[in-house]
């Protein structure tokens, strides 16, 4: 609009100022009662808006200087019009690249799980590292986990809401109906923890290895059974493609939650469990329970010595993992920004130590990478949550 508005000031400004109505159809029927103004028009006058061309009538054109005045105004305001919508077209285009190179301009949020919770001690270190790079403050926003889809998939894909979940966020809609998809509705920006689950069982058992496990469990179909605080979380998972791969039917006992399972397993009430590390490590360091393996595809240094069920079942692995995502919709610029700046904070020794002292790995990926493993993960234990037939209790 610019140009239309300067073009219209630059000519009138140096032309007798307009009549009133009444004048201006005096004048014209006294001067030029057969003349039609509209008649006379140029070609190009069918883009001049109906409110111009009233004006045009309401010029004096008593001298054939100024009559000529109106024909060039309205033929620039012709020009002008068309001309100011494509600038106008143009302008629409340009917040959207502006915004990612100004990001961020106002505080970020991530919203994530429970206070005190791994990812929401894995959002506070992201925060920390993130807010001096990008000169904003990063405020952390705990939510129940089974909240942080439904809230993240309908917040402003502007780089200001972002989520910090662990896998039940992902899987959460293969066990039970909700208003959200993981792939569809979220911008996958880094993967951030990683911890293999640990295969305990009690010391009364008389086994020292998963291939002994094994087959005690098919010689006694049944009668073992395992304890899970949590469906559809991972270390329920595990044990379910424990199974599967090993074939055998240990039986799970569910519980409310990981503590009250554990302490079971301990009490010899439960034969075998399968859970995270932060929740065992001091009990196997005691003897009060035994360490059979762990459940990634590779020895973890957080169980230096200890097997992966894979040296035993070739194509087992399941691990608990924890990313960071934005509103599907993002634009690109910035989701590359904020990947850039965990990636390093996720890089970073204190941030390592401090995730290590929790019982997970610290990792980061590229946005494509972590695409990729969440397609994955979700392929591999929907098939495990449909033959196993779990649901959301």
């Amino acid at each position: 609009m610019i140009p239309l508005t300067l073009s219209i000031h630059f000519y009138t400004s140096q032309h007798p100022p307009m009549r009133t109505q009444s004048q201006c159809r005096m004048g014209r029927a006294q001067r030029h009662p057969s003349k039609s103004l509209r008649s006379n028009m140029p070609p190009l006058m069918g883009f001049v808006p109906q409110p111009i061309l009233q004006d045009a009538r309401c010029v004096d054109t008593s001298t054939p200087q100024a009559e000529e005045g109106v024909w060039r105004w309205a033929k620039i305001c012709s020009y002008a019009y068309p001309l100011a919508a494509v600038i106008a077209s143009i302008w629409a285009l340009l917040p959207t690249t502006s915004s990612s190179q100004d990001y961020p301009t106002k505080p970020i949020r991530i919203m994530t799980s429970e206070i005190g919770g791994g990812t929401d001690i894995l959002a506070r270190l992201l925060a920390q590292g993130i807010s001096g790079p990008l000169g904003q403050t990063v405020i952390i926003e705990n939510r129940g986990s089974r909240f942080l889809g439904p809230l993240g998939a309908k917040a402003a894909p502007d780089g200001y809401t972002l989520i910090a979940a662990a896998s039940t966020f992902l899987l959460s809609p293969l066990l039970e109906k909700t208003s959200y998809d993981p792939i569809r509705d979220f911008a996958p920006i880094t993967t951030a923890t990683r911890a293999p689950n640990v295969l305990i069982v009690h010391p009364s058992l008389p086994l020292k290895s998963v291939k002994e496990l094994i087959a005690l469990a098919r010689s006694r179909p049944r009668a073992l059974n395992y304890g899970s605080g949590g469906t559809g979380s991972s270390a329920h998972l595990a044990a379910e493609l424990f199974n599967s791969m090993a074939k055998v039917e240990i039986v799970r006992i569910n519980y409310k939650g990981t503590g009250p399972a554990l302490n079971d397993v301990i009490a010899g009430q439960v034969q075998m469990m399968i859970a995270t590390p932060g929740s065992v490590v001091p009990n196997i360091k005691s003897g009060r329970l035994r360490a059979l393996a762990v459940t990634s595809s590779e020895p973890s240094r957080l169980f230096p010595g200890l097997p992966t069920v894979a040296s035993t079942l070739p194509g087992y692995e399941i691990t608990a993992k924890a990313g960071v995502f934005a509103p599907a919709g993002t634009p690109a610029g910035i989701v590359s920004r904020l990947n850039q700046e965990m990636v390093r904070t996720l890089n970073n020794p204190e941030v390592k130590e401090r995730l290590f002292g929790l019982g997970v790995e610290a990792t980061s990926s590229s946005p494509e990478e972590f695409s990729a493993i969440i397609k994955s993960d979700i392929t591999r234990m929907g098939k495990v949550i449909r033959d196993s037939g779990i649901q959301m209790e």
